[in-house]
């Protein structure tokens, strides 16, 4: 995307974002094409468009885990666009980045509906993690 595109969707209302996504493997082969696959599946994103990714050099990580001796690390830079801060929550939680930064706008106004969505995801998230027996709410008595 061009400047003038990325200008005319914040006009709009959405929201720019930089986010760095992280991949770690056995070999340099898998990590460069499993961070590639999951990358281009943001394309196919409702409400969100890819502005910019540029995957940086694979990287050889020395006992990345106690019972791994070796691992490839590569990181994707990705600047994103989405139609609203649910869908920007949506990419966070099935995307997993280690880090992002909202570039635009400034500031964010929610109305109660995109608020309720948000929570519903969150929530939906936690279920899935419990139902796979990895992880879930503590209930304190």
């Amino acid at each position: 995307m061009d400047k003038q595109e990325i200008e005319k969707k914040l006009k709009d209302g959405w929201i720019h974002s930089l986010m760095l996504i992280h991949i770690l493997a056995i070999t340099k082969e898998a990590a460069e094409s499993a961070l590639k696959k999951h990358v281009d599946a943001l394309h196919k994103e409702n409400r969100t468009l890819v502005a910019r990714k540029t995957f940086l050099e694979t990287k050889l990580v020395v006992k990345p885990h106690p019972d791994i001796p070796e691992g490839y690390s590569q990181v994707a830079e990705v600047e994103l666009l989405t139609a609203d801060l649910d869908s920007l929550m949506y990419v966070v939680m099935n995307y997993a980045p280690s880090s992002i930064e909202i570039l635009a706008p400034k500031k964010l106004t929610v109305d109660i509906g995109e608020a309720q969505g948000i929570l519903t995801s969150v929530a939906a998230l936690i279920h899935r993690f419990a139902a796979m027996g990895i992880g879930g709410v503590v209930v304190r008595s």
